[in-house]
């Protein structure tokens, strides 16, 4: 299930739709506005997206995941627009009949999310604001999975 949007989510809600015969395993990650990045404030971030192109890119990731780690149930759900500090940004939710498949399928969703999915992200501080790109650290970490 893949959902695009600018209102906030239950966490209960959504973990609610994760049950299903044979899943030994639920993982769940749920990404959050940072208040402080280093000694700088933020006052909020704004994610822009094209809904359509967004849409499409989670499905695939979606599917690869599923075909991937025999995935029971998955949910990726991003939010675009303003968000502020300690608001949810992102839920991604896995489950499987085993435990590493769940973990590695939400791991890879999460390093495609923060690396080639088409929302950008800019951070509003007291003073100034700007777009975030993806670090060296995040490319690293989704690179693993083409190997």
């Amino acid at each position: 299930m893949i959902k695009i949007q600018k209102k906030n989510f239950s966490l209960s809600e959504e973990n609610k739709k994760l049950s299903k015969k044979n899943s030994g395993a639920i993982v769940t990650f749920i990404g959050i506005v940072r208040g402080e990045k280093k000694t700088k404030k933020i006052q909020s971030i704004y994610i822009e997206c094209y809904l359509k192109m967004a849409e499409k890119e989670l499905k695939k990731v979606e599917m690869i995941a599923n075909k991937k780690w025999k995935l029971n149930n998955c949910i990726i759900i991003h939010r675009y627009g303003k968000i502020r500090p300690e608001e949810k940004i992102v839920y991604v939710a896995t489950s499987a009949e085993h435990r590493k498949n769940a973990f590695k399928a939400c791991e890879f969703i999460m390093d495609y999310l923060k690396t080639k999915a088409p929302f950008w992200k800019k951070e509003q501080g007291e003073i100034e604001s700007r777009w975030v790109d993806a670090r060296e650290t995040d490319d690293q970490a989704a690179n693993r999975w083409h190997k």
